[in-house]
């Protein structure tokens, strides 16, 4: 390039051979991308280089390089783990075919086998596919309406939700997360008012069965049937995380809760919303957590694990009881169309995701996990710090009595070879169902670790 004078600029020895300074990935990342919950100029998030079966390849700000079993299982939902062939070759296939249509006035093998595969395991009748699990709460949400109104009850506009429930960031679904303690108070003016119930009592795993205390049991459901009597003219639905409630805590708690909601939306004219999105797909030991109360809702959310960790899809399936309130009504349709709605990609990875949990035998996968960690996170209970272990199929909670320091016990986890992610006071883990015994217990001595060393 000619300067001013139009001659070239000099160009020294030392300037040609100095290298330019390259900023690395984590460094361009701050101050450039927002991270969930978390500020622009937050804590370094770790690189990701490569993933393979369980393992995540990463580095740090400071270039240390790691080698790490995944323990979240990125957020629930690589249950397959990383690279898996079967999903690699179904992703690859299709794409050679053709990467997405419109679904509407079109459809394609890939969205009705999943279809149809989704309403064999859920005993439920038909299907609508969403873009991500908060924008399926949105759809059960509006089917609910949809239905009181069809049934002449327009005045049901209403949800009963459980405090410590966690449904989606999206607003409908803010406004069914817990009002008080969830991540949703910034936004009062903007999420319209629901009816919450207190936590169902706790429950515990012993010897395969949940078990709660039965006077608890007895006056939740006590308030249940009295909430609803009061207010059954304005309310559409009953929306609950089944027995496991994910992101308000890790909490578990008795069936017997569940089973008295189905009740109770029966003999009251609701419909019973189940958000699978976390625990289905044999999470909690059971294909969906509402096994665990032999229940059968009028409308399911599934999502996350769902394409085994490849891409974003999620689906609201629902009762013909349901649908067909809808069909019959003025409006006829149910009023959503997503843009990547039965993304064919994604429709066939989850095709060949849900063929993997059906041949590779995720029961003895799941119980050997819940086996593992059981013993693995044992040691934890001796810490000061440590409220309480619990442990529910493939998932494990160390919940401190006070917050966790999130970038510490990360850290110290991850020096011994573990991935994972607190939140408040949990550190927990929802591992990969191709775990093997060692991983298992790599990830429990990983998470004792950070939990002596951290907090002690």
């Amino acid at each position: 390039m000619l300067d001013g004078t139009g001659a070239a600029p000099t160009i020294t020895a030392a300037a040609a051979d100095t290298p330019p300074v390259r900023a690395t990935l984590i460094q361009r990342d701050r101050g450039l991308l927002w991270h969930p919950y978390a500020p622009l100029d937050g804590d370094a998030p770790y690189a990701v280089h490569s993933a393979q079966g369980t393992r995540l390849s990463l580095s740090s700000e400071d270039g240390s390089r790691f080698e790490a079993v995944d323990a979240m299982s990125s957020w629930w939902s690589a249950i397959h783990g990383y690279r898996n062939p079967a999903l690699d070759a179904a992703l690859l296939e299709q794409a050679g075919r053709f990467s997405h249509v419109m679904f509407g006035g079109l459809t394609h093998e890939p969205a009705v086998r999943l279809a149809e595969q989704l309403a064999a395991m859920t005993g439920l009748d038909h299907v609508f596919f969403a873009d991500s699990g908060s924008v399926s709460v949105e759809v059960a949400l509006k089917l609910a309406v949809q239905f009181q109104l069809g049934n002449g009850r327009p005045g049901r506009s209403r949800f009963l939700a459980l405090r410590g429930g966690y449904h989606g960031d999206t607003f409908a679904a803010m406004g069914v997360c817990d009002p008080v303690d969830g991540m949703h108070a910034a936004f009062p003016a903007n999420i319209a008012e629901q009816l919450f119930l207190p936590r169902p009592p706790a429950a515990r795993l012993v010897r395969g069965v949940l078990s709660a205390d039965t006077a608890e049991v007895s006056t939740w459901i006590a308030a249940l049937e009295a909430t609803v009597r009061a207010h059954r003219d304005e309310l559409a639905a009953i929306i609950v995380e089944p027995v496991l409630q994910g992101a308000g805590g890790m909490y578990v708690y008795a069936p017997e809760c569940l089973a008295a909601a189905r009740r109770v939306a029966d003999e009251n004219g609701l419909l019973l919303i189940v958000d699978e999105i976390a625990t289905g797909f044999g999470r909690t030991g059971k294909l969906f957590a509402s096994q665990w109360a032999d229940v059968v809702p009028d409308i399911m959310c599934v999502g996350k694990a769902l394409t085994g960790g490849y891409l974003t899809l999620a689906a609201m399936l629902c009762s013909a009881r349901a649908a067909q309130v809808v069909t019959n009504s003025p409006l006829r349709a149910l009023l959503h169309g997503p843009t990547f709605m039965a993304n064919p990609l994604a429709c066939a990875v989850a095709s060949a995701s849900l063929d993997l949990l059906t041949t590779h035998g995720w029961q003895n996968q799941v119980a050997g996990i819940e086996h593992g960690l059981a013993a693995a996170l044992a040691p934890a209970r001796s810490q000061a710090s440590v409220k309480e272990v619990r442990v529910l199929g493939a998932v494990g909670v160390v919940e401190l009595s006070s917050p966790v320091d999130v970038p510490a016990a990360t850290a110290a986890a991850l020096a011994c070879g573990v991935w994972i992610r607190p939140f408040r006071n949990l550190i927990y883990t929802m591992p990969p169902f191709i775990s093997s015994a060692d991983d298992v217990a790599a990830i429990g001595a990983g998470i004792c670790a950070a939990v002596a060393q951290v907090h002690g």
